[in-house]
């Protein structure tokens, strides 16, 4: 929320930051850089940043033929507002239920504002009238609006009546209503009583001095407060500060008095979002075998340096080399999101069986990220958890004749992946029960299981690795590797467990050679391109004088004065000290001689001239 203080002019350059509500009208003065919508209920003026970056903003309240100055009192009295994006966009918000907003019925509400543009010289001034139409019917029965400097509640006075019906008024009201029938007192807001918690009356007028507006419209009374005064107060709601606004309105109908509470709590301290409010989507699909998280939304200043991962940390770079795939989203609205995604089968993956048949995944990360130009670190923790029924069990056959048993396996654990990635399960069976899983590895003996417990062994590998073999079979090539189990680990070392047969399970990988895959992509220009800013600074130079035009041997400081004779040549050095830019050239334009230190004092003498 934007606190405006005791200042006359608006800045339009403010770096204040906000979210704007859907529009509902659009009127465009693109020729001016002005854009006005109705956005529910308020209106919103927006002023590009060519047009507002640079000049001093005033902002006036058209009513009728008047011109009212909109100071940050008034503006925060009268229901007007401003905001500017960090990339100089601004834009002023003006409330339905405004001091000086022309209402018709509570239905169509005409709003007018003039804006004066002051450059840096002061006749300088660009004048900009805009008047927008909003219509607005879906009033709640009771309405609230926080907005950057006010809080504003309405209530629907058709209630009134409803809510005075079944309820009897005791003998000090009746009075009281008689006592201002008799003094004539006119229809409309009579009093208000706010509660700090503490009760504070205050006639209307009184209310008003203090900074506060009350009025009637055809069909809702309107209450609105300024931050930080003294009839407000502030409660800590579900862990975020929020300031509470109470007042009960004492309200002269023609039915009599009636007495209506109203009440508003909005966030305070600037809070836009709270740690707990950046979110982040899961859009894994576990039939993909692949975790997709999507995190954000971010302002542009915001950049992801590193990703925790349950193996270590790695950089963006480095994910993506391993395998992942970490992508920025820019937005519309010059915000961005981050995606990941990462394969059930990546070593950063924690799996288990919690059921026979069933494989649950778990992916815990922390996205490490920083605030430009400051560099200032914030890290968001993020658990993904995937369950899928993949675990395949093999299907035995077995043949026979006069002589041998023939039994084959068909293990349905095997996948083959298209970035070139084996993964297979082995499981222990029953001729092998004294097997543990661990021990097996692949051809090369050096490639063990990824994970494994007491009844199966998960080995992850790439086609080129661990001894894996390659045939060409026509349009396809099959790579092929095996788990096995092998006892002489070491040199020499006997065979520990010789009543157990050697396990042996193949695996084989087909892969079309031929095939041609096409893949689209578009690509969307740049809103904008970087530019380097024009500015003026200084640079650090050296003059030295030379003895001669050789340029090796030069005067040193105990060598000064140096006397020469006129019309005698001078040999200059004048080289740029601390610059590591190779693009950057030194153009010596001017260059003077003077008796003192400073170089504006006289007399001086040419030492370049232009013959």
């Amino acid at each position: 929320m934007l606190r405006l203080g005791n200042i006359l002019l608006w800045m339009a350059a403010a770096n204040i930051l906000g979210q704007a509500r859907p529009n509902l009208k659009l009127y465009l003065q693109s020729s001016s850089g002005l854009r006005s919508d109705c956005a529910a209920n308020v209106m919103r003026l927006s002023l590009d940043k060519a047009l507002a970056v640079g000049n001093q903003l005033e902002v006036e309240a058209i009513n009728g033929t008047k011109h009212i100055l909109l100071t940050p009192s008034m503006a925060a009295q009268c229901g007007y507002s401003m905001e500017s994006d960090p990339w100089g966009n601004t834009r002023i918000y003006t409330s339905l239920m405004g001091c000086f907003v022309d209402n018709k019925d509570d239905a169509t509400f005409n709003v007018g504002l003039r804006l004066q543009m002051y450059g840096e010289n002061p006749s300088d001034v660009v004048s900009h009238d805009v008047s927008q139409t909003c219509s607005y019917t879906r009033w709640a029965s009771r309405e609230i609006l926080c907005d950057r400097n006010y809080m504003e509640v309405s209530h629907h006075m058709a209630n009134l009546d409803a809510e005075a019906k079944g309820q009897t008024r005791d003998g000090k009201d009746e009075k009281l209503n008689a006592n201002l029938e008799a003094s004539g007192a006119s229809q409309g807001i009579w009093k208000m009583t706010f509660y700090t918690p503490e009760p504070v009356a205050m006639v209307l007028q009184e209310a008003e001095q203090a900074g506060y507006a009350a009025k009637t419209t055809s069909s809702r009374l309107v209450m609105r407060s300024p931050y930080n005064t003294a009839e407000t107060y502030s409660e800590d709601v579900a862990g975020v500060p929020m300031e509470v606004f109470r007042v009960s309105a004492y309200f002269m109908a023609p039915q009599g008095l009636h007495v209506v509470n109203l009440a508003a709590a909005c966030p305070k301290g600037g809070v836009l979002f709270t740690e707990d409010m950046i979110s982040w989507h899961d859009d894994t699909v576990p039939e993909t075998r692949v975790f997709n998280v999507l995190l954000g939304t971010f302002l542009h200043d915001v950049e992801l340096r590193n990703i925790t991962f349950s193996t270590g940390v790695l950089t963006v770079e480095e994910s993506n080399a391993k395998g992942f795939t970490v992508q920025e989203h820019s937005l519309a609205n010059g915000s961005k999101s981050f995606s990941l995604q990462v394969p059930f089968d990546a070593d950063v993956v924690l799996k288990h069986n919690p059921e026979r048949l069933v494989t649950s995944y778990f992916l815990p990360l922390i996205f490490g990220l920083i605030v430009l130009p400051e560099e200032t670190p914030f890290a968001l923790p993020v658990d993904l958890q995937a369950s899928l029924q993949d675990v395949v069990l093999p299907i035995m056959a077995g043949t026979c004749d006069q002589n041998q048993f023939y039994i084959s396996v068909k293990f349905g654990t095997t996948e083959c992946h298209p970035n070139g990635t084996m993964t297979a399960v082995a499981v222990k069976v029953e001729s092998t029960r004294n097997l543990k899983p661990s021990q097996l590895t692949l051809k090369d003996q050096s490639c063990t299981p990824q994970f494994s417990d007491d009844r199966v062994a998960y080995f992850s590998f790439s086609v080129d690795t661990c001894g894996t073999t390659r045939t060409f079979f026509d349009n396809y090539m099959m790579y092929e590797n095996e788990i096995r189990l092998s006892y002489n680990n070491a040199k020499g070392a006997a065979k520990t467990s010789p009543v157990d047969p050697d396990y042996r399970q193949t695996i084989s990988c087909f892969y079309v050679v031929n095939e041609t895959q096409t893949v689209a992509f578009s690509a969307k220009p740049r809103t904008y391109e970087p530019a380097a800013e024009i500015s003026t600074g200084q640079l650090m130079v050296q003059m030295r004088l030379s003895q001669d035009p050789s340029y090796e041997l030069f005067y040193q400081a105990e060598d000064y004065p140096v006397v020469k004779y006129l019309q005698q040549p001078l040999y200059f050095e004048v080289e740029l000290m601390h610059s590591t830019d190779p693009h950057l050239e030194l153009i010596a334009e001017n260059c003077w001689a003077t008796l003192y230190e400073d170089g504006t004092s006289l007399p001086s003498w040419d030492i370049i001239v232009d013959r």
